[in-house]
């Protein structure tokens, strides 16, 4: 498994989620996990997860492994990338020293077996990965064995923009080519991005580094590390809600809760349960 990573790495066809998730611990604090947890209890309709098991599905930082251990469930968290396997650990490490009801695997959501091994859960979580596989509709088929009958399947996909998603997965490839790919993308998309908001807001007289600070009540995460994890973040697969939601009906799922982008840029969040 972490040669097929490295592998894939040195092959310019998969961004190091995990070097940029190791960046994050650095800014984590209570503000962000009491966020983390708060955008848990808001999309499943809960004050507590006590008595329930959580399956975290591509667990990055381990954040919200985290956030949802502190809130009393039992938690199974796993990862493809290493170095996001280690994040994991080392939040387990600093909240929860050797507690056996908080376990980490190393492993892919694409393999089977070992998919299927981990068993049912209350709660399977998998905020914006299963785009990220290379094989978004296995990865999004895979995780239904892992819903126990009447459990809850939490997961946020890219929105399809067509066009302009194909111009982005191509500028998120030239990212992961190498040095001079990073580069070039970071020379045309932070300008891009940043410099129009910078000089509105000074227009505006609006502190331009309040954004930085708010941006912590979006699920605890930070923008300057989602920015390189939207810069680089390849593979890359999208999807309309609707296929979405026509996917997971013909298996058995009801919708439970929907949160698009509005058709623009970024993740539809869904929640789903098991009939």
């Amino acid at each position: 498994m972490k040669e097929d990573h490295g592998m894939q790495i040195h092959a310019g066809e998969r961004f190091e989620f995990g070097e940029n998730w190791s960046r994050f611990l650095s800014v984590l604090d209570d503000e962000r996990i009491d966020e983390a947890k708060k955008s848990l209890r808001s999309m499943l309709g809960v004050e507590s997860l006590t008595g329930k098991t959580f399956l975290d599905v591509g667990s990055g930082s381990g954040l919200f492994s985290l956030a949802a251990r502190l809130l009393g469930a039992t938690v199974t968290s796993f990862d493809f990338d290493p170095k996001s396997v280690a994040c994991a650990r080392e939040l387990k490490r600093r909240y929860f020293d050797g507690d056996s009801d908080w376990l980490i695997y190393e492993g892919s959501v694409l393999d089977k077996d070992f998919v299927l091994a981990l068993g049912k859960f209350d709660i399977v979580y998998s905020w914006g990965v299963l785009h990220h596989t290379g094989e978004m509709w296995q990865a999004l088929e895979n995780v239904v064995a892992n819903v126990a009958s009447e459990g809850q399947l939490f997961i946020a996909i890219y929105n399809d923009q067509e066009r302009i998603s194909e111009r982005w997965a191509a500028l998120k490839k030239i990212y992961c080519s190498g040095f001079w790919g990073r580069q070039i993308v970071k020379a045309i998309c932070i300008p891009y991005f940043v410099l129009p908001a910078f000089a509105l807001d000074l227009y505006k007289r609006r502190n331009p580094l309040k954004i930085y600070s708010e941006y912590k009540k979006q699920r605890g995460m930070s923008k300057l590390h989602d920015w390189y994890d939207w810069l680089g973040g390849y593979p890359f697969e999208v999807a309309k809600p609707e296929e979405i939601f026509d996917f997971y009906r013909k298996r058995g799922f009801e919708l439970r809760r929907l949160i698009t982008c509005g058709g623009g840029l970024g993740c539809n969040q869904f929640v789903f349960v098991k009939c």
